[in-house]
C-alpha cells in the first residue's frame, strides 16, 4: 500500500495475480488513521485475521457483502446490485477513465497484461459516448439524445 502521491493498494486477485487498486483521498485519510489507531505500518495489512495475518480473497468478499447489505438501509438501491471487490475495482476504473486519465495508465494500476482489457471500460461509459457524440454534432442542430416520436415508437412495434 502507498498513502502519498498515487496512493494505492495492492492484493493478490484472480489466478494469483498482483492487482493495484487506486485510493481516493477521502480513502487515504480513512486508512491513515485506521494504521495510526492500531499502530500499524503501511506495509502491514490494512484488515488482518485476528492472528494478524492478511485475510484471504473469500474473506475480503463476505466483508464487501456484509458491508454492501449493512449500506441498503441508507441507499435501497443496492439491494438490486451485485457488488463485490471486482465491481469495486471496476468503478475506480471508471472513475478514473471519467476523470480523464488515460487508458493506459488505468490498465497499468489494475495489474492488466494489455492496454486493450481497458477498453471495456471506454464501452461501458455512457458518459464518454454522449460527450464523443456531442463533439460531432453538426453546428445548426441543437445537442442532445435522440427522442423518437410516438407514431415511429408505434410503427417499430408493429415490425
Amino acid at each position: 500500500m502507498a498513502l502519498g502521491t498515487g496512493a494505492h493498494i495492492r492484493c493478490e486477485g484472480k489466478g494469483r495475480k498482483q492487482r493495484c487498486t487506486p485510493l481516493q483521498r477521502e480513502t487515504v485519510v480513512l486508512i491513515a488513521a485506521w494504521l495510526r489507531e492500531r499502530n500499524g505500518q503501511p506495509a502491514d495489512a490494512v484488515f488482518a485475521t485476528l492472528r494478524g495475518h492478511t485475510l484471504s480473497r473469500d474473506a475480503v468478499e463476505r466483508l464487501v457483502a456484509r458491508h454492501a447489505k449493512a449500506a441498503q438501509r441508507a441507499c435501497p438501491s443496492l439491494a438490486r446490485k451485485h457488488v463485490s471487490p471486482h465491481v469495486l475495482r471496476h468503478t475506480a476504473a471508471m472513475e478514473l477513465l471519467g476523470h480523464g486519465v488515460d487508458r493506459a495508465v488505468i490498465a497499468l494500476w489494475l495489474g492488466h497484461e494489455s492496454v486493450e482489457t481497458t477498453q471495456m471500460y471506454l464501452h461501458a461509459d455512457m458518459r464518454l459516448n454522449e460527450q464523443a457524440l456531442a463533439r460531432t454534432t453538426p453546428t445548426d442542430v441543437k445537442p442532445g439524445r435522440y427522442r423518437p416520436t410516438d407514431q415511429l415508437l408505434a410503427f417499430l412495434e408493429r415490425l
